[in-house]
């Protein structure tokens, strides 16, 4: 086993039995599960609604390449420029390639999940520039030195004390400030980096490719000032964040802004199509997409994983997981988290260190229940465990219990015939460590149910 499986159970246990921990995250998601309630009431048919943007998924990621000719094809007719990045490496060259030849140094970002992908921060950090999240979450954990804790509230893990510590400690703020305080201060500080800024980057929540157009989504109006201050804009996008017409959006804004936080819609939706045109006051000089595969197409080899490139980044799953709420964000050591972070990242990071976070599951079925696009996620877990198992990449004892397993499950006399003490031994000897030393192994019973059946009805 990897120091990566070992560092996770280390980490999944210290976490279980953090009280104060799981005490934030009940009342974060708690918080969160009461206003997606109330944003569902605005779907006349929300199942209706889920199985058409799954069905418009899954014809995108099934003809991922026309789609995204076709969006290049439309958005360098405004003047905009495609760039194709095969992994990181190539996407960090390039956006440090834009930096140099404009000679910028001071840039702002809107949240995006895959610039924490590329460890873009600490890139552009090494190379002397200086560098501002924007959204208040973001902002936190950066000043912080951390990872976002979850895909769509990145200080999730943080109470209101913590932040007002971290901010007394940073910038001598009072130690008990209010939220307001410290989103007006941060308002105030950030306005100034804005007018600074050279560059701005933002994610894309979705490529629009019948127009050519990349859709913002957001409520602190952070990504409007991103895009229109600095005269550079760079977007960092996967590539399988492709719709296929604008008129899309009328379905997909109301679901990821219902799944995500429990509003009808967000405050903010952008809609950008290229750089400032001559008949424009404001907006971008220069605009690039730098779209990212980092090992998307790898995943696409695979007929049942290949869904989970329908993701919206809604956060839905990591909400209603037990296993996320129980463990928290960064045990994952992975980019992303939760029910969808265990599908995809063994893909993205390497099946033989990764496999484990497939197994990081009890199968529930919850994050499937609560996927805006319906996505398997708990079947696609099942497919990934059976991919490790037959790559090997599980230890040898675990296959040994596995395939024993299965052949008594297949043979019902090797059930029946061992007696319940010869059971219990087998259980002890073989399931105690697997169960846990906080729990009592369960007790065979002297008498099955079959023949208990066979003494009461035959």
């Amino acid at each position: 086993m990897s120091h990566i499986y070992h560092k996770f159970l280390e980490d999944a246990e210290l976490k279980s039995f953090d009280t104060e921990h799981r005490k934030r995250l009940n009342h974060n998601i708690g918080r969160y599960n009461e206003q997606v309630e109330k944003g569902e009431r605005q779907f006349k048919n929300l199942e209706l609604a889920k199985r058409r943007a799954a069905n418009i998924k899954h014809k995108i990621i099934n003809n991922l390449d026309r789609y995204l000719v076709e969006f290049e094809n439309n958005f360098s007719k405004r003047g905009g420029k495609v760039i194709w990045a095969s992994n990181e490496k190539d996407a960090v060259r390039e956006i440090l390639h834009i930096l140099k030849k404009s000679r910028s140094q001071v840039i702002v970002k809107q949240k995006t999940m895959v610039s924490e992908e590329l460890e873009l921060n600490e890139a552009l950090e090494k190379n002397k520039r200086e560098v501002f999240e924007t959204d208040l979450g973001e902002y936190i954990v950066q000043i912080a030195g951390e990872k976002p804790y979850h895909i769509l509230t990145p200080a999730m893990h943080k109470s209101k004390e913590d932040v007002a510590q971290l901010f007394h400690e940073k910038f001598n703020l009072p130690p008990h400030s209010k939220p307001e305080q410290i989103t007006q201060f941060v308002r105030e500080k950030l306005r100034g980096e804005f007018l600074r800024a050279d560059v701005g980057i933002t994610g894309g929540n979705f490529l629009i490719a019948d127009v050519g157009a990349v859709s913002l989504t957001e409520n602190e109006g952070n990504g409007l000032l991103t895009i229109a201050f600095p005269k550079i804009h760079i977007v960092i996008v996967g590539i399988e964040k492709l719709i296929p017409s604008l008129e899309d959006l009328d379905l997909f804004l109301p679901l990821l802004a219902q799944h995500g936080t429990g509003q009808h819609i967000t405050v903010y939706n952008n809609i950008v199509f290229g750089p400032r045109t001559e008949f424009e006051p404001d907006g971008p000089e220069e605009m690039y997409v730098i779209l990212l595969d980092n090992r998307r197409t790898e995943l696409l080899k695979f007929r049942e994983q290949r869904r989970a490139l329908s993701c919206i980044r809604c956060g839905a799953c990591l909400n209603g997981c037990p296993i996320y709420k129980s463990v928290g964000g960064y045990t994952y050591n992975a980019t992303y988290s939760g029910p969808i972070g265990s599908v995809i990242s063994p893909h993205y990071l390497g099946m033989k260190e990764y496999n484990h976070l497939s197994f990081a599951s009890s199968l529930c079925g919850k994050c499937t229940e609560v996927c805006p696009v319906k996505i398997p996620l708990h079947e696609l877990l099942l497919h990934n465990r059976h991919e490790a198992v037959v790559k090997k990449y599980v230890s040898f004892t675990w296959r040994v219990i596995v395939s024993g397993w299965k052949t008594v499950m297949l043979h019902r006399w090797m059930i029946d015939k061992p007696k319940s003490g010869l059971k219990n031994k087998m259980i002890s000897r073989f399931g105690k460590k697997m169960w846990g030393n906080r729990r009592s192994l369960p007790r065979i019973a002297p008498k099955s149910f079959k023949e208990q059946w066979k003494e009461t009805h035959i």
